[in-house]
């Protein structure tokens, strides 16, 4: 029977990224992945004929760079091509634009508010010293505040030193963001609503939180954090849909001995004298590691593959709490022509950005208040792409595909997702951005609505949860997913987490896969 260094369950992102840097410090790894394709939420399908469309997660920044360069992914496919501004389009037929350009984005601050005009490149600049400032703390295994071993220590001595280095007002600024609301963050900052909500918007996404609920500002954080070319705050749209990105983990991880299969679905880790010592697959075959990583999340890694009898009732009890509590949900559009906005009729440099549906603060906390109820968000929160403005083959020629993020479908919906509850969250989408875009309901070729049930049931995400559990202060740092477990490893020698789940979270970002491969690299295994 063939035997692996490493057997990795999951070939998501994270899972492709800790096998790709297992196979390059020369041990032999095998990736195991239940669907036909790897990639997991990061996945390009054609779901309707000509018309290609990233399903799932559909822009790239929090891509660590180093991961990029380390596994050279430009040199296997990936090709990152960046959004150039944001449109926030306003009830009254007006807008506000975020562009690249600083002068031309000053200049349209101003037409709204000198103040904020001149108070957004000091926001821009505290921002970008906060994202510096957590940026190590991203490839960092986060040390057991409760342990008295030396290592732990250590690590909680350079910690406190790291803190200490960054000065008073650094630090003030950081614990203004780890503790306060998105928006009451943003109200110190600006008075325009639409700048607002639309920075806001950042720090509700992958949570059930509102605009004004305590931790959002951190949120907000971790999406500034993201990175193109050294720019941060910089987004892009992979060439190819996001599967593009898996593809090029894939080939960079194939490329240094790792083996791929798909179509294998794990039944549970092959656990005897309480260590891991493999697989077993649905199929009954058994499959050797010397170690397995998992790429699932906390609630299916050890409630379902490994199992409570194995595990300490604390840690079982702590998975069972942690929340995950998806409220996400994907419209995809095939369109026949391109929308036209109210506030900017035609085609335009716009149309090749991100479009927010986030008008005030006010909008968004009513999203809000819907689906703490259990209910879908009758006028939701909406990011939207059009990949095909910015990479023509997404569709065939003289059509279109729009990619809509949508907030708030909450997971536990009252009376449970149904088709025609979907249909009922495909309705608003459409409803609410015609009010802004007349012409989108005689564009629709095509329409895919994706429910927190469906991510749940396509992709494995528990509860459809698009970072594996919520990013939430209880959910961060040495406690994600539970206390004393956060280093990657788990209570079973050999067994060790990789996903979205563990430190430092999720989004499109690798480091959990990188981190994780440090830690096993680390401990000689």
């Amino acid at each position: 029977m063939k035997r692996y260094d490493a057997v990795v369950i999951g070939g998501g992102h994270n899972g492709l990224v800790c096998a790709a840097y297992l196979a390059r410090a020369g041990r032999k790894v095998l990736v195991l992945e239940r669907r036909e394709r790897v990639g997991g939420a990061a996945m390009s399908e054609e779901v309707f004929p000509g018309f290609r469309f990233s399903v799932f997660s559909y822009v790239v920044s929090l891509l660590r760079p180093e991961i990029i360069r380390d596994l050279e992914l430009p040199r296997h496919g990936l090709h990152i091509l960046p959004l150039e501004s944001t449109l926030t389009p306003l009830p009254n037929g007006d807008y506000l634009a975020q562009w690249n350009d600083h002068d031309q984005n000053r200049r349209e601050l101003a037409r709204h508010s000198l103040r904020d005009a001149e108070a957004y490149d000091e926001f821009g600049r505290v921002l970008h010293h906060m994202a510096r400032a957590i940026k190590p703390m991203l490839a960092m295994a986060p040390p057991d505040p409760t342990s008295f071993h030396p290592t732990e220590l250590l690590s909680l001595l350079q910690l406190r030193k790291y803190f200490r280095d960054l000065g008073k007002e650094r630090f003030h600024a950081l614990h203004k963001l780890l503790t306060m609301s998105a928006a009451d963050y943003l109200d110190e900052w600006f008075e325009t609503e639409a700048l607002k909500a639309t920075k806001s918007a950042s720090g509700i996404i992958g949570t059930l939180l509102g605009p004004r609920s305590p931790g959002t500002a951190y949120v907000l954080l971790h999406h500034y954090m993201g990175e193109l070319d050294g720019v941060f705050r910089a987004w892009g749209f992979a060439k190819g849909g996001n599967g593009s990105v898996s593809a090029a983990i894939a080939a960079a991880a194939t490329a240094r001995g790792a083996e791929i299969r798909t179509q294998a679905s794990v039944k549970e880790v092959l656990i005897r004298s309480g260590k891991a010592r493999g697989v077993v697959l649905e199929s009954g075959e058994e499959i050797k590691g010397t170690v397995v990583v998992s790429g699932a999340d906390p609630r299916r890694t050890f409630l379902s593959l490994v199992g409570e009898k194995h595990l300490p009732a604390e840690l079982v009890e702590s998975i069972r709490r942690f929340r995950f509590r998806g409220s996400s949900a994907k419209v995809n559009l095939a369109l026949g022509e391109l929308p036209s906005f109210t506030c900017l009729p035609g085609p335009g440099a716009h149309l090749r950005g991100a479009v927010s549906i986030s008008p005030s603060v006010e909008y968004l906390e009513r999203a809000y208040d819907d689906a703490k109820y259990g209910e879908i968000s009758r006028h939701p929160y909406m990011d939207i792409v059009i990949p095909s403005m910015i990479d023509p083959a997404m569709a065939p020629p003289g059509k279109h595909v729009m990619s809509i993020f949508v907030q708030y479908a909450p997971y536990h919906l009252n009376g449970g997702w149904t088709d025609a509850k979907r249909e009922t969250l495909g309705d608003a989408v459409v409803d609410t951005l015609s009010q802004y875009a007349p012409n989108l309901k005689r564009a629709i070729l095509h329409r895919q609505v994706v429910t927190p049930a469906d991510i749940e049931r396509i992709v494995g995400l528990s509860e459809g949860n698009i970072f594996q559990g919520e990013l939430t202060l209880q959910q961060m740092f040495f406690l994600r997913p539970a206390p004393a477990w956060s280093k990657y490893r788990t209570p079973v020698a050999g067994l060790y987490q990789c996903g979205s789940g563990t430190h430092p979270g999720g989004g499109v970002m690798g480091a959990s896969g990188r981190n994780a491969a440090f830690a096993i690299l680390g401990a000689g295994a």
